[in-house]
């Protein structure tokens, strides 16, 4: 049966019933052009058309005309079938969103159930997971679970486990939730433009016999996805992504798609007979566009500053906090008037916890820490590279929220948001 409750599947935010998918013409609308044709050649190079061939990866280049992939449903060997083991189903797609940061600044982006960051999982450690996920947008994606030991069938690398879920198709990712710890899940096809996207989520494995808990008895649980965003280019490659697609499904048409026009090609030796032949790789001198993101605004579980949502603790109490940094730029988040305790790292608790008031959270990284409440008040919580502390360079802004304590009586202060100092 499939779950679409807030638990264990949402933490905090519904499922929403009909995902927001606004028309491409909005996103044309309200960003410059595509820049040049390498950059929409380097989208149709990426908008590869593949078949999925007997559960064996094997890519096979269309020729002369499109295959229907609405309503496909690819499912590769790897794990066992659904009369096999008990599966905890659940739904997930790609969609195509407008997302708010902060009040007047809006982007399109590639999402999770149509918002950002996705949606939580909550799963027990040895479950057995069935995800569906269906691509609902014009772009390729795959998943990758980011900590998880799947069968390799599973891991969501583009031609290495698997072809890219092409627009109206479903991939069925089965695999059992293990290790225990915090973990995430992520897009791995076109990964800079998904990361921009925040194509991401938490994954939480629960142990049976939780050694943090045990030591820390915490109340509430907490998940802070760090995020960095460059609105100006996701939205510029988006519209490449489209333009791209659009020129993908010409040539299918017209039967003129090749490996070279993809990019993609069976072997190494494949790929360098087309160079020999004439073919200009993308990145080649000259044909390479040269950006990279430059991400100007920062955000926790999707928000800026002064929109990110407070943490709250009562005095007496542990909280545990994950943060899980989806990105590739580096936090260091500095806590107020407290020591906590680190319990965790990529998941895996650690043999002695350690004692801190500031943390660094590398791409790709994890962290737990606890938090007890001992002092009474109302205290930030923000990423100490002041850089990552401001909306488009006006400060304050970005990664920044408080720990408020939820039982003051009579505070003496009271904090005000300020918008620029």
């Amino acid at each position: 049966m499939t779950d679409k409750s807030v638990d264990p599947l949402t933490e905090r935010r519904e499922m929403p019933d009909t995902p927001r998918d606004p028309s491409r013409r909005q996103w044309l609308r309200g960003a410059a052009a595509a820049a040049g044709g390498a950059l929409v050649a380097g989208a149709a190079s990426r908008a590869a058309a593949q078949d999925y061939n007997a559960g064996q990866g094997s890519m096979m280049f269309m020729e002369g005309h499109a295959h229907a992939m609405a309503g496909r449903v690819t499912e590769p060997g790897g794990a066992p079938a659904d009369d096999e083991v008990a599966y905890k189903e659940f739904d997930l797609t790609f969609d195509l969103t407008e997302h708010e940061l902060i009040p007047q600044v809006r982007f399109p982006v590639f999402s999770f159930n149509g918002q950002v960051p996705g949606p939580v999982f909550r799963v027990r450690e040895n479950d057995w997971v069935k995800v569906r996920a269906t691509n609902n947008t014009e772009e390729m994606h795959t998943i990758h679970w980011h900590g998880l030991d799947v069968p390799y069938t599973m891991d969501g690398v583009p031609m290495v486990t698997q072809d890219p879920i092409h627009p109206g198709e479903t991939f069925v990712y089965r695999f059992q939730a293990r290790p225990a710890g915090t973990r995430f899940y992520h897009c791995h096809w076109s990964t800079p433009l998904h990361m921009m996207s925040a194509l991401h989520g938490a994954f939480i494995v629960e142990a049976d016999d939780d050694p943090i808990r045990a030591a820390f008895p915490y109340e509430r649980d907490y998940v802070l996805m760090l995020e960095a965003f460059d609105v100006e280019f996701t939205r510029n490659h988006i519209n490449a992504v489209l333009a791209g697609m659009k020129r993908v499904n010409s040539l299918m048409a017209a039967g003129e798609l090749s490996p070279t026009t993809h990019g993609f090609f069976k072997t190494y030796g494949d790929f360098t007979a087309a160079i020999d032949a004439g073919w200009r790789p993308p990145y080649s001198r000259g044909n390479a566009e040269g950006v990279q993101p430059d991400p100007k605004f920062f955000a926790i579980n999707g928000k800026c500053y002064p929109a990110t949502e407070k943490i709250g603790i009562r005095k007496g109490e542990y909280i545990r906090v994950r943060l899980i940094n989806g990105g590739f730029i580096s936090h260091h988040m500095h806590l107020h008037g407290h020591q906590f305790w680190q319990v965790a790292e990529d998941g895996n608790p650690l043999p002695q916890s350690l004692r801190l008031n500031t943390i660094s959270i590398h791409p790709g990284k994890t962290a737990d820490i606890v938090i007890y409440g001992d002092n009474p008040g109302f205290w930030t919580f923000h990423d100490h590279d002041v850089r990552h502390v401001m909306n488009n360079g006006v400060y304050p802004g970005g990664m920044l929220t408080m720990l408020a304590y939820e039982d003051m009586v009579d505070p003496p202060y009271v904090p005000s948001i300020a918008i620029n100092e």
